[in-house]
């Protein structure tokens, strides 16, 4: 972008992490915009380690002030655990943790211009990824006065190792490498690790890339069992104790990392068009994921599970496509909150190196009846009557095969329609 091109930006509030790329953008603002920078980081549960030291670096690196936010318990409340209740996944594998996380940011992050004043915001991501329309359209929802700086599309830096050397001409202090090059998003529902040997899709991901979980291998030896509880939906307890959001999410992270629960290795389509690969740490994510469904399993009629399976598909989706303050999502979330509400008991969980395995289920709502299912003898179901029901279920076909005669070996005449013609 040319410099008559650039807007005229008195103060910018940036969407800052302590990684790498926003950085080095701090300064990048300050010497192509000529504009205040404020440093607004948002707690998502990405650990006390990345968080600290971020004032001193950010303040060090040209920001005129820093804003930090604990949204945890927001994060899971309002966030996780909706998007837990509407069973979505995206393309099979991916539990959403960093697209989950970015219309929280970007909210704040509106927010928070609105208390400085500034008239732009700002983001790290990359010309080539998803968090740029994520956040953008996020801002555009929310309050589209606001300008919007996206350095990627702007500087001439093209890789990892370039920006590594800007930090290090400013004397900016960076934790990444040009030898260990991953880009990393941790929160509370994961950890993604993409870049580097990622790239090639061929490559095993390195044991000694993972932060979180143990490698299946070296798991215990003895399974654990768990119980979760869940009150229309929501998850409430585990081993029979009553949990904060944030923080039963956090003891599950715990109890699943250890046993090496919630690894993916994924090639994904990204909204912009390319395929990328990313391989993603999401133990706690990934046990509530499994009790959940099989909590539905035993409380919801089959007609609203199959439904509700197919809208999963389009929410996971509007969640990946950044469209979360969205009339769709919303009236989508609707629809799920009228699903979940006998969706409420208790799943016991047997983990055990890298695997979930259901031990039991169970609920004051639950449509399974043994003298129902039962090949038995039972006064509910008549068997004989199956007779008549699977000839009218089958009668389409028998129809069809009946207007596509002869079939080999049968000589049946062709219906005659003549006697239904009116005079």
């Amino acid at each position: 972008m040319s410099a008559k091109s650039k807007p005229s930006v008195k103060k910018v509030v940036l969407a800052y992490s302590g990684g790498l790329d926003t950085s080095i953008i701090v300064p990048w603002l300050r010497e192509n915009y000529g504009c205040e920078v404020i440093a607004f980081c948002a707690d998502i549960g990405q650990g006390d380690e990345d968080l600290r030291g971020l004032e001193q670096k950010a303040l060090r690196s040209g920001a005129s002030h820093f804003v930090l936010r604990d949204v945890k318990e927001e994060f899971a409340r309002d966030y996780l655990f909706p998007l837990l209740r509407s069973g979505a996944v995206y393309e099979r594998k991916y539990l959403l943790g960093t697209s989950i996380a970015r219309p929280l940011i970007a909210r704040h992050l509106v927010d928070v211009a609105h208390e400085f004043q500034a008239d732009a915001v700002a983001h790290g991501a990359t010309g080539k990824g998803n968090d740029q329309v994520r956040f953008e359209v996020t801002v555009m929802a929310l309050d589209p006065r606001l300008k919007i700086i996206a350095p990627w599309r702007e500087w001439h830096i093209r890789s990892r190792e370039q920006a590594i050397a800007y930090a290090q001409e400013r004397n900016i202090p960076v934790t990444a490498t040009v030898k260990s090059i991953y880009s990393r998003d941790w929160n509370l529902w994961h950890l993604s690790h993409e870049g580097g040997p990622l790239e090639d899709p061929w490559n095993e991901p390195e044991e000694s890339m993972y932060q979180i979980t143990t490698s299946p291998e070296n798991a215990p030896d003895e399974p654990e069992y768990i119980e979760i509880e869940f009150e229309s939906g929501t998850p409430v307890a585990v081993n029979g104790e009553r949990l904060s959001p944030a923080t039963l999410i956090q003891r599950l992270n715990a109890i699943g990392a250890t046993h090496g629960i919630g690894r993916a290795d994924l090639v994904e389509n990204r909204l912009v068009g390319m395929k990328s690969r990313g391989v993603y740490e999401t133990p706690g994510g990934t046990i509530l994921v499994h009790a959940h469904r099989e909590l539905e399993s035993l409380t919801l009629d089959r007609d609203t599970m199959h439904f509700k399976d197919m809208l999963a598909i389009r929410y996971a989706e509007l969640v990946y496509y950044g469209l979360w303050f969205s009339p769709l999502r919303e009236a989508l979330d609707a629809f799920f909150a009228a699903t979940q509400g006998p969706v409420t008991g208790t799943v016991r969980l047997k983990l055990y190196k890298g695997n979930i395995i259901v031990a039991g289920r169970q609920s004051p709502f639950s449509l399974y009846r043994e003298d129902f299912a039962t090949f038995g003898e039972e006064d509910v179901y008549d068997q004989s009557h199956a007779e008549g029901f699977i000839r009218l279920f089958g009668l389409p076909l028998k129809v069809r095969a009946l207007n596509n005669l002869p079939v080999a070996g049968l000589d049946l005449p062709q219906p005659d329609y003549s006697r239904f013609k009116r005079d």
